[in-house]
């Protein structure tokens, strides 16, 4: 193996497809401080090498990320050539040692101790030291500087410790006993969860498993034991640890504690606060989160819970809300919800250094939007969603003629839009219930509700930017799905029990959500994933062609959207092209935003004399007051231009980011960051500097340079 002094010698290596460390030329490099296995390949083919290596025949397994460090580009005013923009550790899943609950190390042992809580499982981490570190480069950013500290997957022994070369595994019968990644337990626990047939389980399970052992009889039938065990577990397992709640809910915290990230007990200075988020939802948080949306479903279940629940949402990659975290509290003070916001992020940020997001959607004109900024430093947006579907469900519930509710609709939605057209909101309100009297039991609803807080939902919604229609969509559907989890008629007497929601949450929806997530990345569930992407509105709407829709050009007072399954029959929007149009299909009848409504909204947008919608009017209202000052030639118009320009170039950078293929490309025409004079001559690539020496050769230049470094740390150590 070649040995060189410095990572400029190293040549970038490019294998076609997937490659693993076999595929490398590697080569040592020599510091002061060690001696490392390493290769150079492209920044954008470690994802390429990573699967790779999981994909070792001797030794299959998959690498987790163990440490992540980061910097900014200009932080570092002097840096070697090795210096790192972002270093990430990879260990394999099999290792290292086995901790237990308490953070004491275990003992690898052979036999089996028969307690009724047993530790964590010996034979899931066998003490594997394979483990290796990518380092994006500061000087090159579009180079990655693989380094192995350990290529063999051995234990601290020397020996091989799982995969078919492991003749003597560590834990209890290992040899004999499949290795099951906590990837295939929870799968295999939420279809167990969901109620699918145990033989359906047992195929997907063994399917899992023999990636990291193989088909043969032995492996087949401890899966069936260990699927058959889980079943037993799940159906004897209770929400109820105590008759008390409060007790109850205080042993399952106990229990679960890695899945807590608050908890607060009820006292009289205090509210009670419980912070629900998994290993699975932390991890899919971080991956869609991160530059991304994060959504609020608030106040959910105020009449019927005991506590009303809060979830967090983020967006996929077919942007479904996915929960990420639930909150469970009665309190929305602000110094309440900085507490779990705040744990929340620190959470996040000891994963993922540098996460975060680019927006918080709210659906409540109550909600306290400080902390929000505060804590997460991102612009707030409003989403429309909650207050269309309360106005249109009791429209539909309480107006028995479909004329009398698309007309209430309308005129609902007038006053809405009125907001920037300038309309008296007391006279249309005054209007309204003039000329809908006769329909008495919607008017005491909405004049009771909706009428005292009304001008702060309308300012609101004038101030903060509006979301869109598909992400309205995405949160309706998750909160369509909660209420079916959770209000069974077969689970109504519990719905005053914290335990009884807490275990629907982590068992029910929770692994609804895993499965949905796990059949749209492997295409194991052909089923499930197509329910999963027909879930939203959204997503429906796009499956029908434009050619179904027919618009009223005369009066633009309806649209038809012919059925696909039904060809015959078609369905009637009334008031096109609006947030708040009206539909007579059932799912619409029922409050949501349904699929003809979005498809014909999507069909107008192209045509003349329809309004835009409500988060493009936002959109452009903001840019407007940016731009329109009253006065020229004054300060604030400078002020104004500032930000607008501000904003373009950070849109400009974004677009440029997400369409180039190659990010050195960008690092090379960043500008020059200047600092102090008497520093200027140490700032920039160190690789430039040798250019200018073409007869020295690199050693001699690299031993110059640490005789020169060591003369400066002797000279430091005299002037004191």
């Amino acid at each position: 193996m070649a040995i060189v002094e410095s990572i400029l010698d190293i040549p970038v290596q490019d294998p076609p497809e997937e490659f693993s460390s076999a595929d490398l030329s590697w080569i040592k490099l020599s510091t002061p401080e060690r001696h490392d296995d390493v290769a150079l390949i492209p920044y954008e083919r470690v994802e390429a090498f990573i699967i790779g290596e999981c994909s070792n025949v001797e030794c299959p397994t998959q690498f987790h990320i163990e440490r992540v460090r980061k910097r900014s580009m200009g932080s570092l005013k002097e840096y070697k050539d090795d210096a790192y923009l972002e270093s990430r550790q990879y260990w394999c899943s099999f290792g290292p040692e086995n901790y237990g609950e308490d953070g004491d190390i275990l003992p690898s042992r052979r036999y089996r101790i028969n307690t009724r809580n047993r530790a964590a499982r010996p034979q899931s981490m066998r003490g594997c030291t394979c483990n290796f570190t990518v380092k994006r480069l500061y000087a090159r950013p579009s180079l990655a500087l693989l380094i192995y500290h350990e290529r063999r997957h051995v234990n601290k022994s020397g020996f091989v410790c799982h995969g078919p070369l492991d003749r003597d595994a560590i834990g209890p019968g290992a040899k004999k006993i499949p290795y099951i990644c906590n990837k295939i337990q929870q799968q295999t626990m939420a279809m167990i969860y969901l109620g699918i047939p145990e033989e359906n389980v047992l195929e997907k399970h063994i399917e899992g498993i023999q990636r990291y052992c193989g088909s043969n009889a032995t492996v087949n039938k401890f899966a069936s034991q260990n699927v058959h065990r889980l079943g037993m577990i799940i159906k004897r397992s209770t929400h109820e640890l105590d008759l008390d709640d409060q007790a109850s809910i205080r042993m399952w915290v106990e229990r679960n504690k890695k899945l807590i990230f608050i908890y607060q007990e009820s006292s009289e200075t205090d509210s009670f606060i419980l912070g629900i988020q998994t290993e699975w939802q932390l991890q899919q948080m971080i991956r869609f989160g991160h530059r991304s949306l994060i959504a609020a479903d608030s106040t959910f279940g105020i009449k019927r819970l005991k506590y009303p629940l809060c979830t967090l949402l983020a967006f996929d990659s077919r942007q479904h809300a996915l929960p990420v975290a639930w909150v469970i509290t009665r309190s929305f003070a602000k110094a309440d919800l900085s507490k779990w916001m705040k744990s929340l992020l620190d959470r996040a940020l000891s994963v993922e250094p540098g996460w975060k997001i680019s927006g918080f959607l709210i659906d409540d004109a109550a909600a306290e939007i400080d902390p929000i900024r505060d804590i997460f430093r991102c612009p707030v947006l409003f989403s429309l969603w909650r207050v269309r579907r309360s106005w249109l469900r009791n429209i539909v519930k309480k107006c028995s003629r479909i004329e009398i509710q698309r007309e209430i609709f309308k005129r609902l939605g007038t006053i809405v839009y009125g907001i920037w057209g300038g309309i008296n909101t007391h006279s249309a309100l005054e209007e309204l219930t003039q000329d809908f009297v006769d329909q008495t039991a919607f008017m005491e609803y909405f004049k009771g509700r909706w009428i005292p807080k009304l001008g702060m939902w309308l300012s609101t919604m004038k101030t903060l930017p509006l979301a869109s229609q598909e992400a309205s969509g995405a949160i309706e559907a998750y909160h369509v799905k909660l209420k079916e989890k959770l209000f069974d008629d077969s689970h109504l007497g519990a719905l005053q029990r914290v335990d009884w929601l807490v275990h629907k949450l982590t068992a029910d929806l929770h692994s609804s959500y895993l499965l949905d997530r796990v059949a749209d990345e492997s295409d194991s569930f052909q089923n499930v994933k197509e329910e999963y992407i027909a879930s939203t509105s959204w997503h429906r709407a796009l499956q029908i062609p434009d050619s179904a829709v027919t618009l009223d050009e005369n009066d633009r007072l309806f649209a038809k959207v012919l059925s696909q399954k039904d060809g015959g029959n078609a369905r009637t929007v009334w008031n096109p092209g609006t947030e708040f149009s009206f539909c007579d299909c059932a799912w619409s009848m029922q409050g949501n935003l349904c699929k003809h409504v979005i498809k014909v909204n999507m069909v107008c947008e192209s045509k003349q004399g329809y309004k835009p919608s409500m988060s493009f009017q936002s959109f452009n209202e903001i840019l407007m007051n940016l731009w329109k000052k009253p006065m020229d030639d004054s300060v604030a118009l400078d002020q104004s231009m500032a930000w607008t320009n501000q904003m373009l170039d950070q849109v400009q950078k974004l677009v440029e980011l997400n369409g180039s293929k190659e990010i050195g490309t960008l690092v090379n025409n960043l500008p020059i960051k200047w600092v102090l004079k008497k520093n200027r001559t140490h700032v920039g690539k160190p690789s430039s500097a040798p250019a200018l020496l073409p007869s020295c050769p690199s050693g001699t230049r690299n031993a110059a340079a640490r005789k020169k470094n060591r003369k400066r740390r002797r000279l430091s150590r005299l002037r004191w």
